[in-house]
């Protein structure tokens, strides 16, 4: 395999997709793995670059079809999963891969990839902390925020799994550490 990959996991809210996106303008040589997702799209999402958005048939007849690396049930009737064809697009065009994924798909791609893939846990300061930052993101009701910071909770347990816990309570000082930590990955 030519790309190597990068995974970013977090509990929603402890701000992985920020860092993603930071980490994509640096010079590493990455493009973007986009998750599929049965959920409806968020705010300003765009379909084919912020996700792939299937319903929860075309989901389902995807994992019929053996056309994930990994997938997982989310939350309730909301699947997300990576695509065969996204990473084999990307392996393609001899780029590394980054990915911003659940917890328990980041640790499956890591098995998947060993020694080819970083798995970064991006950790909350606290969780009352990751809760705020939930509510100030406004695109949440208060009852998909109370489960997600219940889900944040279980997910937490998984951090000692991944290779590095960045402690996201200093975006600035995150960013870096999660640069240093891919640089060195990548033998940059």
């Amino acid at each position: 395999m030519n790309g190597k990959l990068i995974i970013f996991s977090a509990p929603s809210g402890a701000g992985k997709s920020t860092l993603v996106h930071h980490i994509l303008k640096c010079n590493f040589n990455l493009e973007f793995s986009i998750s599929a997702t049965s959920r409806l799209p968020r705010g300003t999402e765009i379909n084919g670059k912020d996700y792939y958005f299937l319903s929860q048939q075309e989901f389902k007849n995807k994992i019929d079809n053996q056309e994930f690396i990994e997938y997982e049930e989310v939350y309730n009737g909301n699947y997300y999963g990576t695509l065969r064809s996204e990473v084999e697009r990307i392996i393609n065009t001899g780029k590394n891969l980054i990915f911003d994924v659940d917890v328990v798909g980041g640790l499956k791609i890591k098995n998947i990839f060993g020694e080819n893939a970083l798995a970064l846990f991006i950790a909350p300061p606290s969780v009352n902390a990751l809760e705020e930052r939930l509510y100030n993101r406004k695109t949440d009701t208060p009852e998909q925020i109370k489960r997600r910071v219940e889900k944040a909770e279980f997910e937490m347990t998984f951090a000692p799994k991944f290779d590095f816990i960045i402690v996201n309570d200093n975006l600035e000082h995150a960013k870096k550490e999660a640069e240093t930590k891919i640089k060195n990955f990548l033998n940059l």
